[in-house]
């Protein structure tokens, strides 16, 4: 499913609306917390502290404008909890290096986020062994001073760790349960606290596939009984490690929905899930069609939500992407993937997902939040920009939104942090035209403040779908260490329970209301 030196997967950790305890300084990490907030020191608490407030009227947008209303309603729609954001890697990126605690840009950027997950897998899981006396930074082995500067970065940005150990080597031998047992409990020892959670294999739904390891001959129940053996070994080393599973590709309904059913609550903490829009390497796979509306992704939610309650686990969205294959050249990394990966982490949430791992890694030209070069970072790519946008806008429940928008491609969110107030998000996703919204809020607003997020290119009259650099939140980049100083928001009018804003074409808004 996944090719190149990037790829793609997707799983959701526990239903969010069990989630909601958060401390009221990690549920202010949200929108206006911007304004020029700096880092907090490395505790891996909320990246922002809500701005001062400012008389800065909104200005009109130029051209056309369509009017807009959308309705904010009380009723539950789902939620946001701790940890739900996410980066995904290839196990290679270990022994490059990419994750040490000297990686003070890398670090910057995972903080600017907030708390959230990395996870360790992809292809390159099934192709790596632990060797346990080994030297590190050694090519196809992973050894503990790997794990020892992984641990280290983890802890340094307050995320925590999804980690896979190689399952598909069996059949090449190259790997067995007692050596996945003896890397598990060197991961347990190191990582502590900081481990969410132990992936068996990576995508097992296609080890059969023609030139894998057991092509021709394999089954469910193959990869269950020996998942199975795994498992035992690696508890018998570390009792109580959490064990998730089973990061299939895309089968959820042959799958993982009856890998769940089949090994139940007693033997997971997490039902793991991959998903991508569409294959890079097909033509239809363009910028356009990835900003469009994807009932597939409603209905397999809708599917492991069900499931995820049948058994009691909760369920992530472990890797994921746009288009696999590394991406589509030219699309995937373009200011597209902004705007689409807005409506994709709130799908997700909205559709009972405890998180969401984005896939990246390299410096191609697919799809990578963070790009980087022989372990330097080089930039935040557009898809950062949405990630942050989605982490600002805060942790809580989300209400119900009604928008009626003249058919045109927008979508509404709200989020009520459990510290108060309320966070709206829109997505324009029309080429040519802005919108004046009028919003009907369930409550009174005091007052209402905007962060814009747009891209621009010198001498452009507007943003390019295609472009893939000049992407900005309220004016500002992201610098490469995580830096970030945007202008002051923009003053949002209020009547009552009612606002007025603009949110032009190709953008999207985060307002936080008071």
């Amino acid at each position: 499913m996944k090719e190149s030196n990037m790829t793609g997967n997707t799983n959701f950790p526990a239903p969010a609306s069990q989630l909601l305890t958060t401390s009221r300084r990690q549920a202010l990490a949200g929108i206006a917390a911007v304004a020029a907030a700096p880092l907090l020191p490395l505790s891996g608490k909320a990246a922002f502290a809500f701005p001062v407030k400012s008389h800065n009227p909104q200005p009109r947008p130029a051209g056309q404008i369509t009017p807009a209303t959308l309705t904010v309603t009380a009723g539950h729609a789902g939620a946001i909890g701790p940890f739900f954001p996410g980066l995904s890697y290839e196990k290679n990126t270990l022994w490059e290096p990419l994750f040490t605690p000297s990686n003070r840009d890398l670090i910057g950027l995972f903080q600017r986020l907030g708390r959230g997950v990395l996870r360790i897998g992809g292809n390159s899981v099934e192709r790596n062994t632990w060797n346990a006396k080994g030297a590190g930074q050694t090519r196809g082995q992973i050894a503990p001073g790997d794990v020892d500067a992984l641990a280290e970065f983890v802890k340094a940005s307050g995320w925590k760790c999804l980690y896979g150990v190689n399952l598909e080597g069996i059949a090449r031998g190259i790997t067995t349960p007692e050596l996945a047992a003896d890397e598990v409990a060197y991961v347990s020892r190191q990582m502590g606290a900081s481990l969410l959670g132990i992936e068996i294999g990576n995508e097992c739904d296609i080890y059969g596939h023609p030139q894998n390891a057991f092509a021709g001959h394999w089954s469910l129940d193959q990869f269950i009984a020996l998942w199975e053996r795994f498992r035992k070994a690696i508890l018998a080393r570390t009792p109580g490690v959490p064990v998730t599973g089973p990061a299939s590709a895309s089968n959820y309904e042959k799958w993982t929905i009856p890998f769940g059913e089949t090994v139940t609550k007693e033997q997971i903490t997490l039902l793991t899930q991959h998903y991508y829009r569409g294959n890079g390497r097909l033509p239809t796979s363009t910028a356009e069609f990835l900003i469009t509306p994807d009932p597939r992704l409603v209905k397999e939610l809708a599917a492991l939500q069900e499931a995820s309650k049948e058994i009691g686990r909760p369920y992530r969205m472990a890797e994921c992407n746009s288009y696999y294959h590394g991406g589509a050249n030219g699309v995937s990394d373009s200011y597209a993937s902004s705007l689409w990966v807005i409506d994709f982490l709130f799908d997700c949430a909205r559709g009972g997902a405890s998180g969401v791992n984005l896939h990246g890694g390299g410096n191609g030209g697919g799809y990578t939040p963070i790009a980087d070069e022989d372990g330097r970072i080089v930039e935040a790519r557009p898809e950062y920009y949405g990630l942050l946008l989605f982490t600002m806008a805060g942790q809580g429940e989300l209400y119900a939104t009604n928008l009626a928008a003249n058919g045109l491609n927008v979508t509404a969110y709200a989020v009520k942090p459990a510290a108060g107030g309320l966070n709206l998000v829109i997505v324009n996703k029309d080429l040519h035209q802005s919108l004046e919204i009028t919003a009907q809020l369930p409550h009174r607003a005091r007052s209402a403040d905007l962060l814009h997020l747009t891209q621009s290119s010198n001498g452009a009259t507007g943003p390019e779908l295609l472009a893939h650099s000049g992407v900005t939140m309220q004016g500002s980049p992201v610098s490469r260490d995580g830096k970030f100083s945007p202008l002051p928001a923009y003053s949002v009018s209020t009547h009552g329970s009612r606002l007025t804003c603009y949110v032009p074409a190709l953008s999207a808004s985060l307002i936080h209301i008071v």
